[in-house]
């Protein structure tokens, strides 16, 4: 560059910065984008409080949502209000700059457009997982079969769910392959014990053993619901007479009770005598009297 340029080039610098009006102008639109920048942070934490104050009013509402669901929704209501506050203020602060707001918003419309065709799936987890949350279809720690994979649901996205099976196994799903849902967690369950005897046990004697001990378990067991029921008979196999008992408990709890239950009984019919049929093997010999053989 020529002595000449470069001279030119600093007295044009020092007249810009000498200049009242440019400073003036650059005051005006620091002062619009800090003022920008404050109502955002005041429009914000307006929206968040009225966010929080509607989900206190569903607190006392008797259709109020389970703690979880609440806290799902809150969250990602907080998240939505927040992109849209930032992203009106960006447009505001570009359009301070000169920058044509129209062109930026057909452009952006021209971009999500395609956008839409080329991620169509993208589109569709997103949509299916927004439904799924507002609907309350299932929440982070509700037990779940969902197209074949079962167990409980560890976390709900936008666009993916991910549930953990039993074995340890996480499973992560597209939001837009859920299609049907099986919740385990929103109604009691019903705990299931069938019990054996032999046809040679005395039918009433081994219900009324087992009535007396249902009739005691409800204050043992805080998961039940109602006193179990024995319902009688439930099928004549083989060998052996099988008596049902249920029970309606909380949900998810119909194992833990069953097991328990499967227990006491067992230990109450042995101890009244009452035998509980096993596999046997009956042998004959030639000649001698037929041999009764335990198979264990």
């Amino acid at each position: 560059m020529e002595p000449a340029s470069v001279v030119d080039t600093a007295e044009q610098a020092v007249t810009i910065v000498s200049n009242k009006e440019w400073w003036t102008e650059i005051a005006a639109k620091g002062i619009k984008i800090a003022t920008i920048i404050v109502l955002v942070i005041i429009f914000k934490f307006v929206i968040k409080a009225a966010i929080a104050n509607i989900f206190k009013v569903r607190l006392k509402s008797p259709l109020r949502l389970s703690e979880r669901r609440e806290n799902t929704l809150f969250r990602l209501l907080n998240n939505v209000s927040a992109y849209v506050i930032y992203f009106m203020a960006i447009l505001t602060i570009l359009s301070e700059f000169g920058v044509d707001i129209k062109a930026i918003l057909a452009g952006a419309g021209v971009v999500g457009l395609a956008i839409g065709f080329g991620a169509q799936n993208l589109v569709k987890d997103i949509i299916t997982g927004f439904f799924i949350i507002f609907e309350n279809q299932f929440s982070v720690g509700d037990y779940v079969r969902i197209i074949g994979f079962e167990g409980t649901v560890e976390e709900i996205g936008l666009r993916t769910t991910k549930i953990k099976s039993w074995t340890g196994e996480l499973h992560i799903l597209p939001n837009s392959s859920i299609t049907e849902v099986t919740n385990f967690s929103v109604h009691n369950s019903i705990a299931v014990v069938d019990l054996s005897i032999a046809y040679e046990e005395d039918i009433d004697k081994a219900q009324s053993i087992i009535q007396e001990v249902v009739k005691n378990a409800k204050p043992n067991y805080p998961e039940m619901v109602k006193e179990p029921e024995v319902l009688g008979v439930q099928m004549l196999g083989a060998s052996e007479v099988v008596i049902r008992v249920t029970s309606e408990v909380l949900p998810m709890t119909h194992f833990k009770i069953a097991r328990e239950l499967r227990k006491t009984l067992k230990f109450e019919l042995e101890k009244a005598g009452i035998e509980i049929p096993y596999p046997k093997m009956v042998t004959y010999h030639k000649g001698n009297v037929p041999k009764e053989m335990d198979n264990q």
